[in-house]
């Protein structure tokens, strides 16, 4: 890359990242414990495990179905299923909840999150099967107005990249500590509710509607998204940097431009 396309770059990164950690009352020092309960879990049950804190920014991955063998799906499965059951037999050994597990587990649990995170990465990037139908510009720009749609509403979007089969993006949810109102389910457990969305409404409502307009214009019904989104919570102005930088660098780094702001499908915001 050009000194003048890093330099671009570079600055992008710099006035997002003096933006988000700037701001104290978007970044909360919310105990992850608290969300143990009710909608707003830490950990969801899906495919995936995922962080869910309030007040915090993410870097999210959600792909098409099928555009990742289910041989490396069956793959991931098991050591995720051996991971949580070491887990579980070690919260009981403990008697902690799960945030409060030793840092050398925590530590192994978030390597285990970025080890599946490269191999499915490394998958998409070289997949020669599976649909490609983001590549089709009526599809992507489906995808980027949706992103662009809750903008200011439901979260502040600071980048993304659509790709041919999968989407990274990277987005701060409004939901806040100060947005949580306790109370109790139908079984007297404490639950916390919100006007504000979580992430995993956030991606249910960018998910949902995407595939169904896009099956319009591809005359088509079924599956699109694969029902799992990867989530990362970012932790640290240098992590987020590194990130977006990650982001915007996708199609270059696949050689489809020279550099990203040639790529229809990026954004940056405050550049």
């Amino acid at each position: 890359m050009f000194a003048a396309q890093k330099k671009l770059v570079a600055a992008c990164i710099i006035t997002l990242t003096e933006s988000l950690f700037g701001a104290a009352n978007r970044m909360f020092a919310v105990h992850l414990s608290l969300m143990s309960q009710f909608k707003y879990k830490e950990y969801y049950r899906r495919n995936l495990p995922h962080i869910a804190p309030p007040g915090a920014t993410f870097f999210v991955t959600y792909r098409l179905a099928g555009s990742i063998p289910q041989s490396v799906i069956a793959e991931y499965r098991q050591k995720k299923e051996w991971l949580e059951n070491e887990t579980k037999r070690l919260q009981r050994q403990m008697e902690r909840p799960e945030s409060n597990l030793p840092d050398a587990w925590q530590a192994k649990f978030l390597q285990f999150r970025r080890e599946w995170f490269a191999a499915f990465e490394e998958h998409l990037h070289q997949a020669t099967t599976g649909p490609h139908w983001l590549r089709e510009e009526a599809i992507a720009q489906i995808i980027v107005e949706s992103l662009h749609f809750f903008d200011q509403q439901k979260y502040c979007l600071r980048a993304y990249c659509v790709m041919s089969n999968h989407v990274h993006v990277v987005l701060s949810p409004f939901l806040s500590a100060d947005n949580l109102v306790e109370g109790k389910d139908t079984a007297g457990h404490t639950s916390f509710t919100s006007a504000m969305p979580t992430l995993a409404k956030i991606m249910h409502s960018l998910k949902s509607y995407t595939a169904k307009e896009a099956n319009k214009v591809l005359e088509r019904t079924g599956e699109f998204w694969e029902h799992e989104s990867y989530d990362h919570y970012i932790r640290d102005e240098a992590e987020f940097r590194r990130i977006v930088r990650y982001v915007l660098q996708n199609p270059v780094k696949a050689r489809l431009v020279d550099d990203w702001q040639s790529w229809p499908w990026s954004y940056c915001a405050s550049i």
